[in-house]
Parts: structure tokens; C-alpha cells; sequence
């Protein structure tokens, strides 16, 4: 079942859908997972289907539009502020303890892209989550600097931060708020980048998976903000909590996982989709299946009584 819920972060009422599990048992409280979504998503998208998937199996879900995107409040719209998102998480988890179904004492966190490194960053300072999981986890600060696959010229972010920074000022000068596409403009543009450019644009560009909400693009007071935050520089915190990695075995930004992974501590593991690139994981069934059966294997076990 699914229900439309809203809760605050920072003083921004977010909105949700939660999931709950069509057998639940009245006065039972249950495990829960709270789930966020990629860059540029929302949570009709990836996020909901590992959240509806997961509460099928037995979880309590929340999949929620972070603010400043979707249908939760913010302005200006479009700004993606990895501190901000960090604090979403948390407030998700508040929001699920505060619940009757829920027990407040196990409760998980999933991130999918972007949220995978957020979903880290909030579990290295958030006790109350007790294992969290990732898929095609991305660290935003990496993918801006370095590129999806760890190899861009260091001139395209000396670029990007150049323009940001004229953003400021102009703003600063009464001008309105300045935004940059996060996607080609045509199918010929976007094969043109490359096979990982490509599928983004198909994922949230075509009928696949496009909805109105899911941002194109970002302002450009955000990428200052992601730049200066390493969402992987907290993650041996998380330890003695467990930790697991799902990502496709032909995903370009595989290393970012790698080096999250290397960079815990305790009870971990870096578990490979294979055959799948990054943006499989977020939709197709041959490739989402054997993540959720993953998921669900480490989340029952790890959130249990």
C-alpha cells in the first residue's frame, strides 16, 4: 500500500510516499528503510521502485523528493545542496521512527546514484541507522571534479565553478536565478557523449522513465555546494555497522563504489551486477531483481529483532 505523507527537514515540508507491506500485522511494528533518489530524480522514479519492491518483501519504505526538487518545498527550485540532502535523510529517518508500524530501532537506509554517497554520509553521523546499502552509488564532488569515469580535464570544473561564481554576483545584482542543462538536448547530442551520457538522457529524457517533476536541469549556485562536499570522507564512521555496495559490473562510474568501499571499515561488501551499466540498475527488471534480492537478504538480516 501506498500512501502520500509529508514531513519536515530544515524547516521544508518534503513529500513521500510510503510504502507499507500488504500483509502487515496490526500493532506489529516493522523494519524500515528509508530510500533516496538520484541527481535530478524523484521518487516516482528509482527510489520508488526499490522502495515498493522492498515493502513487498516485508519493509516499511519511504521514498521522497529531496528538497528543493519534486513536489517538496524550497527555493529556488532545482538547487541540489548535498548538506541539504544529507539532513533530508536524517529527517526521513525521524519521520519513520515517529511512526506506530515502525520500529524505531531498526531502521536502514538505501541510496540509489547520488543518494548512495548522501545515504553514506548521513549513516557515518546517524546512529539511529543501523545498515544502510547503496546502488550505483555515486559521490557528486567526484563526479563534478573528476568525471564519471575518474578522467575529465580538471578545466571543465575550474569552468564550472568560474560560471557559479558569476551566477552569485549577477544574483547578487537583482538578476534571476541562473540554471545549466544537466542533458543534451537531442538524441544525436546525447549518443555523441558517450554510452553513460547517453543513458541518462534516456532514463529521464524519453517515455522510459521521464516525468514532469524530475529536474533538467540545476542551478548553478549548486555546484559550488557539491564541488566542496565529500560525501565518502566520513565512511569509515559507519563501522561496526554493516555496509553494502550493489554495482553493475559495466557501470563507467564503478569506481566511485571502489573507493567507498576501501574506504570502510568493518562488516562490508562490494556486491557486482553483472552485465549491468549504471542506469540499468534503476529500472531494468533483469538487473533490479537480483539488487532487491541482495537487499533483501542484507537488510532482513541486519534489522532483525
Amino acid at each position: 500500500m501506498r500512501t502520500d505523507v509529508t514531513f519536515l527537514s530544515a524547516g521544508l515540508k518534503l513529500a513521500g510516499h510510503l510504502y507499507t507491506p500488504d500483509d502487515e500485522t496490526p500493532g506489529v511494528p516493522r523494519p524500515a528503510i528509508v530510500v533516496g533518489h538520484p541527481g535530478t530524480g524523484v521518487k516516482e522514479q528509482a527510489s520508488g521502485l526499490y522502495a515498493r519492491l522492498l515493502a513487498e518483501r516485508g519493509f516499511v519504505t519511504l521514498a521522497f523528493d529531496a528538497a528543493h526538487q519534486g513536489e517538496s518545498e524550497g527555493e529556488p527550485r532545482d538547487l541540489e545542496d548535498p548538506g541539504q540532502r544529507v539532513e533530508d535523510l536524517k529527517a526521513a529517518v525521524s519521520f519513520l521512527g515517529s511512526l506506530d508500524e515502525v520500529d524505531p530501532g531498526r531502521i536502514g537506509a538505501l541510496g540509489v546514484c547520488a543518494s548512495g554517497g548522501y545515504a553514506l554520509a548521513a549513516t557515518a553521523t546517524d546512529p539511529r541507522i543501523r545498515a544502510v546499502g547503496t546502488v550505483s552509488a555515486v559521490d557528486m564532488s567526484r563526479q563534478f571534479r573528476l568525471g564519471a569515469d575518474g578522467a575529465q580535464d580538471p578545466a571543465v570544473v575550474a569552468g564550472m565553478l568560474a560560471a557559479a561564481s558569476a551566477a552569485r554576483t549577477a544574483k547578487a545584482g537583482g538578476a534571476d536565478v541562473q540554471r545549466f542543462p544537466v542533458f543534451p538536448a537531442t538524441e544525436e547530442e546525447a549518443r555523441a557523449g558517450g554510452p553513460h551520457v547517453y543513458e541518462g538522457w534516456e532514463y529521464y529524457c524519453t517515455p522510459r522513465a521521464r516525468h514532469p517533476r524530475s529536474a533538467k536541469a540545476l542551478t548553478w549556485t549548486s555546484v559550488d555546494r557539491i564541488v566542496a562536499f565529500d560525501t565518502f570522507a566520513s565512511v569509515a564512521l559507519i563501522a561496526p555497522r554493516p555496509l553494502l555496495l550493489i554495482v553493475g559490473r559495466a557501470a563507467v562510474t564503478s569506481w566511485m563504489s571502489v573507493e567507498a568501499f576501501q574506504k570502510a571499515s568493518g562488516t562490508k561488501e562490494l556486491a557486482w551486477i553483472e552485465g549491468a551499466s549504471h542506469v540499468d540498475l534503476y529500472d531494468r527488471d533483469e538487473y533490479v531483481t537480483p539488487a532487491v534480492e541482495k537487499l533483501d537478504d542484507f537488510f532482513a538480516a541486519q534489522l532483525a529483532v
